[in-house]
């Protein structure tokens, strides 16, 4: 009796062996499934400037080595200083709009490979941060100001008309109170000057931009390719006006640039930069819009043996000859 139930269940774990077989390898199967879709895999972005994206070839010459930040430096005055695009530092050293960094913070002025962080950088622990002194503008896209037209963040009720017997119109008046945000820096604290006379004057539209001449004195040096500090420079006395070459937002205002004095820097768009130094005195604070004409500084001589107005223009980061924008004369 015993010998006939042990064939009994033979003959069945026979029979279940192939399902238990069958269940254990689906269980397995399934479990590497789960496990290769834990894993995700994000796309590149293709800005150049995502956590996960390739990093963009450089625009400019690639310098090599560091920078540590110094107390009134922006990221648009560093790269200005080592001849860089903005973008590419701001890529290197994985920082993100509005390019906020402080002093004591070191740069690298070569590929990295960081990913961009999104929000304000970490201060180094030895560091008070100071992002007020060391924060870059945030910017927005420029548009000429139209005559007649305020730009003021926030538009005055129109004025009433003029009666019959008032005399003609005068000249356009461009106000300057718009400010564009500045990192760590509140509008409010950049008291804007009082509204200015735009002259008029012959412009030249080049590459979206319109440009016109920055001084009224005479060349008097061209531009060199290579030179430490490629320009042109334009004569006159100690107090002309210097005025903005086109319309933009002032992304440096200081005397931290050896070689330039007093100087200011102003951005036009992506590509283009403009500066302008050796002045007595400077006009305008980072952060600022200004118009084309409108009055940014005093013409002086400050890191330079006479008054003249160094001009620059730089494209992605590079200098280029100002005769080729500014229109003939």
């Amino acid at each position: 009796m015993k010998k006939l139930l042990g064939l009994a269940m033979l003959m069945r774990m026979d029979r279940t062996l192939p399902w238990l077989t069958a269940i254990a390898v689906s269980m397995l199967l399934a479990g590497c499934g789960t496990m290769r879709s834990s894993v995700v895999v994000e796309p590149a972005t293709g800005n150049g400037y995502g956590s996960h994206a390739t990093a963009m070839p450089a625009r400019t010459r690639v310098p090599g080595g560091s920078y540590e930040v110094a107390k009134g430096d922006t990221l648009y005055s560093i790269a200005f200083r080592n001849g860089v695009d903005f973008r590419d530092l701001a890529q290197w050293n994985g920082i993100a709009a509005p390019y906020t960094i402080w002093p004591g913070q070191r740069l690298t002025l070569s590929p990295s490979g960081k990913p961009v962080t999104t929000g304000l950088p970490t201060a180094p622990p030895h560091v008070t941060p100071t992002p007020a002194v060391a924060a870059a503008p945030v910017f927005e896209a420029v548009t000429p100001a139209p005559a007649n037209t305020s730009t003021h963040a926030v538009l005055a009720p129109p004025a009433p008309p003029l009666p019959p017997s008032s005399k003609a119109a005068q000249p356009a008046v461009v106000s300057t109170t718009q400010v564009v945000p500045v990192a760590g820096v509140p509008p409010a604290s950049i008291a804007p000057p009082a509204p200015v006379a735009a002259p008029s004057g012959p412009s030249r539209a080049v590459s979206g931009v319109n440009w016109r001449w920055p001084a009224e004195g005479s060349l008097v040096s061209r531009f060199q390719s290579g030179d430490a500090i490629p320009g042109i420079e334009i004569g006159g006395k100690q107090g002309d006006p210097v005025r903005a070459a086109a319309d933009g937002v002032v992304v440096y205002s200081g005397n931290g640039l050896v070689g330039y004095g007093e100087l200011v820097i102003i951005k036009h768009n992506d590509s283009f930069l403009s500066a302008y130094g050796h002045n007595s005195k400077r006009l305008v604070k980072e952060g600022q819009r200004v118009s084309a004409g409108q009055q940014i500084a005093e013409m002086g001589s400050t890191g330079a043996s006479r008054n003249e107005l160094e001009f620059q223009i730089r494209k992605d980061g590079n200098p280029v000859d100002p005769l080729g924008y500014l229109p003939s004369r």
